[in-house]
This record gives structure tokens, C-alpha cells and sequence, in this order.
């Protein structure tokens, strides 16, 4: 499937996109990618650089007649986010992406893409290779674990780059060009627990939720899609009132950026109110049907009975635990005065996740505005700190990017785009997190921007990537590195 893409436009662009496809690399396994990038500079006489955290970085001297323009960095992130339907085989540690055209859009069979940000990272390539594309002094930064921590961006180093322009090439909107972004936290709980005998009368049940869209904890944190945490655990906490549920396992959620769309839970339940039972589970599952039937319209929550459990979690640690994730602040919490329109802080419930002696709940908190993140950040303290969790942290913070839209860069993209399409772009900042802020702080002299080509459902396997507006965004990239202004 993947060779259909090769006859797509811009070539070059295209071809570089297929080759990563093929190429294993998960957030915090990019060994391979690294080499392949590393090995591929070579083979085109560029000069590569691999960091200490294993950042990529290509240095290409500026073209005749360019030499005294402002250097341009070219950004992107070489891991992707590794997510799949329940049904699909798949290993991303191991297969490559299968890829595939859909009318106008390119999408993957039961997978993520990667196209977040794999076609950025192919845009730069393609640009590197050329012999003919005129331009400033040239630099690209490709980023590893971008998705899971932002390692990448908060190992490097000063020293590295000489550019004054960063164009990151993480975007997802054709017609947009981004000048600022949320900073963010990641939200951790840990409970242990001591293991105990189920009832001697009870019924297993392994409640299934599935069928929820998911999707990026940023960008799509407003379409108010179901997050499968919330809704197994509004089951679990008025079903724990009725029938004094036995809790064993469970497990929802794998990535902080993502909005968990599918998990499980195994309970136990006294065996003559099993039909009562099923059938308020049954209830359940209706009005999620109707409640979602816009944003989630495929959502199904069943159970599959069981043997009896092995085991059930101790009775002070299952309420607390049911209690204060049925609790737990999750979505939007509060849109910008200064932008209208734009989510200024939201919250996402990432992880619920059962291991051998202990629980992990995660969150990733967003907001363009400290006071705001810090605000949700307390929520969470106080929330599992009266839960009686044993570890309540947090961690991965990286700063927001301040928009600055009267910069050289920013006017110059305005200019160049009106001029191209005769149409005003949309300038404006993100919910989602991008690295330009935490690279900004280790260079601060440097101007930042942000584009892209139109990308739909990142982070989960509906991920799409519009055709016509790749080669747009190619064509504005070759003008604008045509009109950067010179060095002052």
C-alpha cells in the first residue's frame, strides 16, 4: 500500500515520508530512526550531528547570494506516537506503518500514521537533498521523544546551532501559522495496595469500554470526546454504591498526550445481584451511546463474565481509588479572555493502569497561563492528597511558547502566504505543546514558527494527513526561505 504514496506530489517530499513509515520509532525507541537520519545525511553530503540524547542535526551552508539572510533551523520530531485498534496486529517496536490513500487524504491500516510529525521531518529532508532550492544559511533539529517527555529538546545542548530563525514544522493546519503554545505537566498518583480473597459468592465480570475517538490531548482536548477513564469509573463509582463492587484490574490509557479510547476493569460482584447487574451496566452503555452520539458514536461498554478473581484490592484503597478518579478534573477548565476561542488550561486522565503491588494514575495538565497550570496542579494535590495516595507528583513540565506575532518571521510568513493565495492566514497559538519554548530558552535569541500540513486525529489510529495541502505547505516553505530578511 505504501508504494501508492510515491505517486504523490511533491515527490521528494513523499518519498522521504514513505521511508520513515518503514522505520520503527516509538517515543524512546528511535534508535533506529536516529540512524537512518544520521546515515542518510551522509549518503547526501550533509553535515550531521548526533547529540548526546541523540537529536539529529543537518548543516547545510547557504546558497550563492544568501549568505548575509538571517540562518533558518528546520524542526520537527523523529518519534511518533504508537497507538492501534484493539483487533489490529501490530508491534511498533518491530513493523513498519502501513500506509495508505483515502480520496484526498493519506491515512494507516489500524495504526497512528506517524504523519505527527513525519511529514515534517520529510519537509526538511527534502529540502536538505535539493541542489536547487535557493536558501539561507541551513540547519535542521529533528527531536527525539517529543511525544512522551520532550527529552530531546530539554537535552539540548548550547553550542549546537547558529540559526536565528526556527521554523518547527509540527503544525497541523494548512492556512495556519502558529506562534505560540501551551506549556504543560505531567499529573502522577501512586496508590499500593494489599491484595486480598474475593467473596466467596461472587461473579467476575471484565468490563470492556472501546469504540471512543481519542485523539491529541491538546488539539482535540475541546471536542469534548469520551475519555475512557472517566466513563469506567462513572460506572464504577455508582454501580461500587449499589452493588459494593470487588475491584481486581483494570487498565486504561497508555500515553499522557492521548485521550484513552478503549480499557478494561475485572470486578466482582455478589452472585444473586448479577442480573441486576447487567442490566444497569446495560443502561450504562445507552445513555453513553446517547450522550456521545455526536463526538463518539462507535463507543460500546459490555462485560464478559470470568472465573472467579484471584484477587480483589483492599476495600480502603478500592474506594479511595473509585472515589477520587470519579473525581478527578478532566477536559477543558477554563478558555482564553485574550484569544477567544482558544483553550487557555485543560487536563487530560491519561493513564489508570493496575501493577503487581501498586496503581498509576496519570494526567497531563495544559495551560498558556502558569497561574492557571499551577491552579490544576493543586486540584490534583489536594484531590489525592485527601484520597490518602501514597504519591501524589510532578513532573515533565516544559514552558509555554509567549506568541510574538509582530517578529520577522511571523511578517514575513503573513506576507509571503497573502502574496501566494491571496488570502490573510490564520495567525494564532495552540493548546497543544510544541517544542519552540523549551528550545527558546536554550536559545534565546532565536525567533520561532510554527506550520504544517492539515493533519486530522493525531495520537489515535483515525490520524490522517490532507494530500493537497502537503505540496501547499512545500511551495509556501520554498517562497518563505526565499524572502528571509537579512541579518541586521
Amino acid at each position: 500500500m505504501n508504494e501508492q504514496l510515491l505517486t504523490l506530489e511533491p515527490k521528494s517530499v513523499w518519498k522521504n515520508f514513505v521511508e520513515l513509515t518503514k522505520i520503527p520509532r516509538p517515543s524512546k525507541k528511535e534508535e533506529k530512526v536516529i540512524e537512518f537520519m544520521r546515515q542518510w545525511g551522509e549518503s547526501h553530503g550533509i553535515k550531521v550531528i548526533v547529540d548526546e540524547v541523540g537529536n539529529v542535526i543537518f548543516k547545510k551552508p547557504a546558497t550563492p547570494g544568501y549568505e548575509n539572510k538571517k540562518g533558518i533551523i528546520l524542526q520537527g520530531h523523529l518519534d511518533m506516537v504508537p497507538q492501534k485498534n484493539s483487533d489490529k496486529v501490530h508491534d511498533f517496536e518491530k513493523d513498519p506503518i502501513t500506509a495508505y490513500i483515502d480520496g484526498d487524504w493519506v491515512t494507516a491500516d489500524g495504526t497512528t500514521l506517524g504523519a505527527d510529525n513525519g511529514m515534517g521531518v520529510a519537509l526538511a529532508m527534502a529540502v536538505f537533498e535539493s541542489n536547487e532550492i535557493a536558501h539561507p544559511p541551513l540547519e535542521a533539529l529533528f527531536t527525539v521523544d517529543e511525544e512522551t517527555g520532550m527529552s530531546g529538546a530539554f537535552g539540548l545542548k548550547p553550542g549546537l546551532l547558529d540559526g536565528d530563525i526556527l521554523i518547527n514544522l509540527d503544525s497541523e493546519e494548512e492556512g495556519a501559522i502558529c506562534i505560540g503554545c501551551a506549556g504543560g505537566t505531567d499529573a502522577n498518583v501512586e496508590f499500593m495496595f494489599d491484595r486480598e480473597e474475593p467473596a466467596a459468592n461472587s461473579v467476575a465480570y471484565k468490563l470492556i469500554i472501546k469504540g471512543l475517538k481519542g485523539g491529541h490531548s491538546g488539539v482535540d482536548i475541546h471536542l469534548q470526546r469520551g475519555n475512557a477513564a472517566k466513563l469506567m469509573f462513572r460506572f464504577l463509582f455508582e454501580a461500587n454504591k449499589q452493588f459494593a463492587l470487588q475491584l481486581s484490574g483494570f487498565e486504561i490509557g497508555n500515553m499522557r498526550n492521548a485521550i484513552p479510547r478503549e480499557g478494561w476493569a475485572v470486578v466482582s460482584v455478589e452472585k444473586s445481584k448479577a442480573a441486576e447487574f447487567e442490566a444497569m451496566l446495560k443502561e450504562y452503555e445507552e445513555s453513553y451511546k446517547k450522550e456521545y452520539k455526536e463526538s463518539d458514536e462507535g463507543v460500546t461498554f459490555f462485560a464478559e463474565k470470568m472465573d472467579k478473581a484471584d484477587f480483589v484490592i483492599d476495600k480502603a484503597t478500592h474506594d479511595a481509588l473509585i472515589n477520587s478518579i470519579a473525581s478527578t478534573p478532566n477536559g477543558v477548565m477554563r478558555m482564553s479572555l485574550s484569544m477567544p476561542g482558544v483553550v487557555e488550561a485543560s487536563t487530560n486522565l491519561s493513564i489508570v493502569k493496575l501493577h503487581e503491588d501498586k496503581i498509576e494514575i496519570s494526567a497531563l495538565i495544559r495551560s498558556s497561563v502558569d497561574s492557571s497550570k499551577k491552579e490544576v496542579e493543586d486540584m490534583f494535590d489536594s484531590l489525592y492528597t485527601l484520597a490518602n495516595a501514597d504519591k501524589v507528583w510532578f513532573d515533565g513540565q516544559y514552558p509555554g511558547w509567549k506568541p510574538e506575532p509582530k517578529s520577522d518571521i511571523a511578517t514575513v510568513m503573513d506576507a509571503t502566504y497573502q502574496r501566494m493565495y491571496k488570502k490573510v492566514p490564520d495567525v494564532y497559538a495552540i493548546h497543544a505543546g510544541l517544542e519552540c519554548g523549551l528550545l527558546m530558552g536554550v536559545y534565546p535569541n532565536i525567533e520561532a514558527i510554527s506550520v504544517g500540513p492539515t493533519i486530522k486525529y493525531p495520537h489515535s489510529p483515525d490520524e490522517k494527513i490532507e494530500i493537497s495541502t502537503v505540496a501547499k505547505v512545500w511551495d509556501f516553505l520554498l517562497e518563505v526561505l526565499k524572502d528571509i530578511p537579512e541579518k541586521k
